[in-house]
């Protein structure tokens, strides 16, 4: 037998954890208050340690607590899943893909009808994060697809999802016909990305431009950047492939395409267990992910 205290009680900690209520707890779990109080005493007895700091009123998660309670909600999250699949068709299959907000958002949900039609006995859940996740720990996660970094676990394959061009672009509204890019460039307001790796800065070096002085805004997603972008109130250096439907329907433009030299990084990467790799679900993915960007590659 696995040496784990009763789920009963563990159910009782997770829902009073976090819900920083026993009151609330015992709602949920259609309990009295007082069964659930007894319950996490019970509990605390078997680790011979309290979980929880009680003040009038209120209680709250004391450091033993929270450590518990991070566990336990990924396994509680595994549980959940599990049990929504066996409520799908007999063939069908669930894929957990945990992605960068923005890539996410701006190019991996528009294009998702797709791989669904072609591919309709699996079921995407998509949860998204803006730091690279450890799968070796999170096992309910069969795929990642993260921003700049990954992390060097063994038994994890990474695989790059190519260059992506970073261009500066801006609201056609806010640009002057009659002055070179290089001259607006220096006076415009500039928009940051804070985690982008190509900085303002480092784009002034690589074109050897003077520095814009001027104060800028700053997002900590590019999704949050390029829309500032649109909404005329600078010029955002950012990822192509992240703004391909507001350079499509003109609302952003790429800023002197002619007169600037061109920068392309390895901003993301695909990573699953090794394990795993010859699972239909991640290979099909892979694959359908793969033909999806050659295909894009080809249009731009």
């Amino acid at each position: 037998m696995r040496k784990i205290p009763n789920f009963v009680l563990l159910r009782a900690f997770e829902s009073a954890a976090r819900l920083e209520s026993f009151t609330l707890a015992a709602n949920e779990l259609h309990l009295t208050q007082s069964a659930i109080s007894h319950q996490i005493k019970e509990l605390e007895d078997y680790f011979s340690k309290p979980l929880f700091v009680r003040r009038n009123r209120k209680v709250e998660l004391n450091s033993e607590g929270k450590r518990l309670l991070e566990s336990l909600s990924r396994v509680f999250d595994v549980i959940e899943a599990a049990c929504s699949e066996v409520t799908l068709a007999p063939n069908a299959q669930v894929l957990a893909v945990h992605c960068a907000p923005s890539f996410a958002a701006k190019w991996l949900s528009p294009r998702l009808a797709s791989f669904i039609k072609t591919h309709p006995t699996i079921s995407i859940r998509l949860t998204s994060g803006p730091e690279p996740i450890d799968l070796i720990r999170n096992r309910e996660i069969d795929i990642a697809i993260s921003y700049q970094a990954t992390l060097g676990n063994a038994g994890v394959i990474h695989t790059s999802l190519g260059y992506e061009d970073i261009l500066p672009m801006c609201s056609p509204k806010i640009l002057d016909s009659n002055i070179p890019a290089k001259n607006q460039i220096t006076q415009l307001t500039l928009i940051d990305s804070s985690i982008n790796r190509m900085t303002w800065n480092k784009w002034f070096e690589h074109n050897k431009l003077p520095q814009n002085s001027r104060s800028r805004l700053s997002f900590d997603r590019a999704a949050l950047s390029i829309s500032a972008a649109v909404d005329g109130l600078g010029v955002v250096l950012e990822s192509k492939r992240l703004a391909e439907r507001e350079l499509a329907r003109g609302d952003l433009v790429e800023m002197g395409s002619t007169q600037f030299k061109k920068i392309r990084e390895e901003t993301h990467f695909l990573s699953y267990r090794s394990g795993e790799k010859s699972n239909k679900k991640i290979r099909v993915f892979e694959e359908w992910l793969h033909n999806e960007l050659l295909e894009n590659a080809s249009i731009n």
